[in-house]
């Protein structure tokens, strides 16, 4: 993927966190990422994500990668 093309791959961690009435700053806590990186990866500025950040997301918030991350082809060539 071009370094200039946005990617297709959105988080939805906003509505996780709604759905378990958790604060960006307890995940921040629970899961021991900052809430500056939490922050970047909630508003799909993310370039990547490590798979122990994706593990501890996942068990705190009781979910599946899956249920946390969407694919959007939308406009794909």
């Amino acid at each position: 993927m071009p370094p200039d093309q946005e990617h297709q791959i959105r988080c939805n961690l906003d509505r996780l966190l709604e759905e378990r009435n958790l604060s960006l700053v307890e995940l921040s806590q629970q899961v021991g990422v900052s809430v500056a990186n939490l922050s970047v990866l909630k508003n799909n500025r993310a370039r990547a994500v490590r798979f122990s950040t994706l593990t501890a997301l996942c068990h705190v918030l009781a979910c599946s990668p899956g249920d946390l991350f969407t694919y959007n082809d939308q406009g794909a060539s």
